[in-house]
């Protein structure tokens, strides 16, 4: 027995006007997605000039939490005199003790660069909800060149991962940062040796 469909009048029109109506709203999301992910990644920029300005690796970082931004931070390596003053780690700390909390699990951490081994640990550790990162690292990222974290499976937390978000602007500072120390004498590295009296 062939069941007969009433299909009324229009509502074919009706139903393309639903399914487009749809469509655009996806996209309108989409572009605004984009549209907040580039303005925070533009903060975390902002950070990195900072960072250029005193000589240290241009690194920015911004942590935001609901739409609000609670920590941000860029390279201090040299002025503190500390291996782990990365912008990662010193925006997580800030945010932790903002939120009063080590665990940033609704929280958006957008860094200009690929995450070295020890910022991807401290971001798995402090259960980062998305890592957005603008440049690729392939010399010292430990998100997706030298390590895939995606793939270690044993892991009890993998932060969602977004990259290439303003890679070209965020890749021409550490360029042209690095482009300006070759011109610069090499520094002495005796003066990191530990003298016995």
């Amino acid at each position: 027995m062939v069941q007969q469909v009433c299909i009324e009048p229009g509502q074919v029109r009706k139903e393309a006007a639903i399914q487009t109506s749809a469509w655009v709203y996806h996209f309108y999301i989409m572009e605004n997605e984009q549209e907040k992910h580039e303005y925070y990644m533009r903060m975390a920029l902002e950070e990195a000039q900072k960072a250029r300005e005193i000589d240290e690796v241009p690194v920015g970082a911004v942590i935001v939490f609901r739409d609000e931004v609670v920590a941000k931070a860029h390279n201090l390596r040299e002025h503190s005199m500390q291996a782990y003053a990365h912008a990662e780690m010193l925006a997580i700390q800030k945010a932790s003790e903002s939120m009063h909390t080590w665990c940033l699990d609704e929280c958006d951490l957008y860094v200009t660069l690929e995450p070295c081994m020890m910022c991807t640990g401290a971001i798995v550790l402090s259960r980062i909800r998305n890592l957005y990162y603008g440049a690729k690292d392939p010399k010292g990222g430990a998100v997706d060149s030298l390590i895939e974290i995606k793939t270690i499976s044993r892991l009890n937390h993998h932060p969602k991962v977004t990259s290439g978000i303003l890679a070209e602007e965020c890749g021409a500072i550490l360029t042209d940062f690095f482009r300006e120390k070759r011109k610069k004498p090499k520094r002495d590295k005796n003066q990191f040796k530990i003298t016995q009296e």
